[in-house]
């Protein structure tokens, strides 16, 4: 024991065998750890989505906030825009004006020095009692001379002339805003003819007269006292505020540091944009705030929100550790003991050092499994002693030699007259019982048990009269399962009797073996005349019978059966060898063949297969007993 302790072999088994249980043991606890997770999933979600849904309803509330104040503003400017009209109605109805522009030609002469200086005063008046108003201009059509506020007098080159003939012509008696930036003609701007960066606005003098000349009336506003009017509406330094026309062109736009030259975007992402449109003039305000500015009255609320989930999370680590040291450990240990119990490790003890309820289970189950041990030993070993005993028996009632002597001293007789079909069936048949009685052999793979069915349908076909083929279907990976002998002989020998017999030609039987879900399957199929329903029904129930059967299944002749021997033996040996999961189906009908498969589990299939006390015991724990 020593020796077989300090073995490298030894040490390497005990490694590997401690890997296993401690990360058996962390998968445990991982689960314990997800679970109450999921507990806490649901208070996470919670706070986040109020910590989301504050953070909408503050942007929805400075949204409104700005809707109202933009309103107000919005108002505020309609009134002065409705000033200006009014002046510049005032000023293009204006009979002292009309008349100075009316008697005065295209020639400068003294007097019209005179009237246009008197005309320069009384527009500067004017100017002067509307503090919106930049500087008044009119053009004068005649003398192609722009009279301004701020500039004077100064002559319109000719390009600059066609274009206030046209917009005079296409403007009529409306009123137009121009922008300084709109192109006039080439690359000149409205601003650079009128020497200013602000909106201005354009129209006819003289307007109740359908005669009149095409003389200009030009008033630009102050951008200056626009901005003003908007200003005192920025919440914060990064907020903009934009005055646009109907159009979306800018008119003007300021930020705390003073008037903004930045493009205007409408829709520009991360940020809260409110917009207003005057009903009047069609002008629009827009407030447009980083929804940073916003959150970070709430960023200490969000820190608060995570800090809580963190803290939540550790405590889960913490408690799934108590719980599992606690409480899951002491489970697993006892799930594993009775684990090795059912697979047949009837000397289990498990260590226990616990005083609590943990304790009491733990001793309880150790002595439980030391009079399992003596259960089995007393009783159900002597069963299994004599159930392989009969099964022994069953398979060696015949004598080797004296059969191996008889069939070659056939063979030969019936090659010496020429019988060859007599020689053939011999042959198969001696290659049948030499296979079958392979040095007491139990277990043979898939293909050998295939190939050694083959010698006994080859004796069926000779006696059939070659009236019916064989196909052999092997999975590949099913080639090499190991499989007891016999088990599928008479269910082709059913196949053949009943579903060949008074087949003239034509008939065929497959037979198949594939992997499915951790089985082995095998599966017998003709295409004869089928069983009838009635008869179907009786071959499933009586099957039925057996599969659910929790006494001694091996033990056929105290039932006093006198039907169906070969279906019965082959459902008894599945059991006993294979276990309770191990069955045996029949699917049939009448004029489209029989179908009869059997289902082996995998775990089952081994070489060494015995059915000794491990497949007794899972049998038994499987039907109840």
């Amino acid at each position: 024991m020593v020796q077989e302790a300090g073995h490298p072999a030894g040490c390497a088994m005990r490694k590997t065998l401690r890997w296993l249980r401690d990360k058996f043991q962390r998968n445990i606890q991982v689960r314990l750890t997800c679970y109450f997770l999921l507990i806490l999933l649901p208070l996470v979600l919670v706070s986040l989505f109020a910590n989301e849904r504050s953070q909408q309803i503050l942007v929805e509330q400075a949204a409104e906030r700005s809707r109202l104040a933009l309103n107000s503003a919005m108002d505020y400017i309609d009134l002065t825009l409705q000033s200006v009209e009014e002046l510049s109605t005032l000023i293009s109805t204006d009979s002292e004006l009309i008349g100075t522009l009316s008697r005065n030609g295209g020639e400068l002469t003294p007097r019209a020095v005179m009237d246009f200086s008197q005309m320069m005063k009384q527009l500067a008046n004017m100017n002067s009692i509307n503090h919106i108003a930049a500087q008044i201009s009119i053009y004068h059509y005649p003398s192609t001379r722009m009279f301004s506020t701020n500039y004077g007098p100064r002559y319109l080159d000719k390009s600059q002339q066609e274009y206030m003939h046209s917009m005079t012509l296409r403007n009529g008696t409306g009123i137009l805003y121009m922008l300084p930036g709109e192109t006039i003609y080439g690359s000149t701007t409205f601003g650079e003819l009128m020497n200013s960066d602000s909106v201005t606005l354009v129209r006819s003098m003289d307007l109740y007269n359908p005669l009149r000349e095409q003389n200009v009336l030009l008033v630009t506003l102050n951008k200056t006292r626009l901005l003003n009017l908007i200003k005192p509406l920025l919440p914060s330094p990064q907020t903009k505020i934009y005055l646009t026309n109907a159009n979306n062109n800018l008119i003007a736009g300021i930020s705390q540091e003073g008037e903004t030259r930045d493009k205007y975007l409408p829709s520009e992402p991360d940020m809260l944009s409110v917009t207003i449109t005057s009903s009047t003039s069609n002008w629009k305000l827009t407030m447009m705030q980083p929804k940073s500015e916003l959150y970070s009255k709430t960023e200490q609320v969000k820190l608060y929100t995570y800090g809580i989930i963190t803290i939540s999370i550790l405590l889960a680590l913490w408690i799934s550790w108590i719980v599992y040291t606690g409480i899951a450990s002491p489970l697993q240990k006892l799930s594993h003991g009775i684990k090795r119990l059912g697979s047949g490790k009837l000397n289990i003890q498990l260590e226990n050092r616990r005083r609590d309820e943990f304790g009491y289970l733990t001793e309880a189950f150790n002595q439980m499994a030391q009079q399992q041990k003596h259960l089995i030993e007393d009783h159900y070993e002597q069963e299994l002693r004599l159930a392989k005993t009969e099964l022994k028996f069953l398979q060696s009632q015949i004598n080797p030699h004296f059969l191996y002597n008889t069939l070659d001293s056939i063979y030969w007789t019936a090659k010496n007259y020429e019988a060859d079909e007599i020689s053939e069936m011999v042959l198969n048949l001696s290659r049948f019982f030499r296979l079958s009685l392979n040095k007491g052999r139990e277990v043979f793979s898939v293909e050998e048990s295939f190939a050694h069915l083959h010698y006994y349908i080859r004796i069926q076909q000779i006696r059939f009269l070659e009236n019916f083929e064989v196909q052999y279907r092997i999975e590949d990976a099913a080639k090499g399962v190991p499989l007891l002998k016999l088990l599928l002989q008479p269910l082709v020998e059913n196949a053949i009797l009943h579903g060949m017999d008074g087949k003239e030609d034509g008939g065929r039987l497959v037979v198949s073996s594939r992997l499915e879900e951790g089985f082995l399957v095998l599966e017998v199929k003709d295409n004869g005349s089928g069983i009838p329903q009635e008869r179907l029904a009786y071959i499933q129930e009586e099957l039925g019978k057996l599969h659910r059967r929790k006494g001694k299944l091996y033990s056929l002749d105290e039932e006093g059966v006198d039907d169906l021997f070969g279906l019965r033996n082959v459902v008894s040996r599945i059991k006993l060898y294979y276990g309770g999961s191990a069955e045996l189906s029949i699917d049939s009908a009448e004029g489209g063949g029989t179908c009869t498969a059997l289902k082996l589990p995998l775990v089952r299939c081994r070489e060494d297969f015995s059915p000794g006390a491990d497949s007794m015991i899972d049998y038994k724990e499987e039907t109840g007993t």
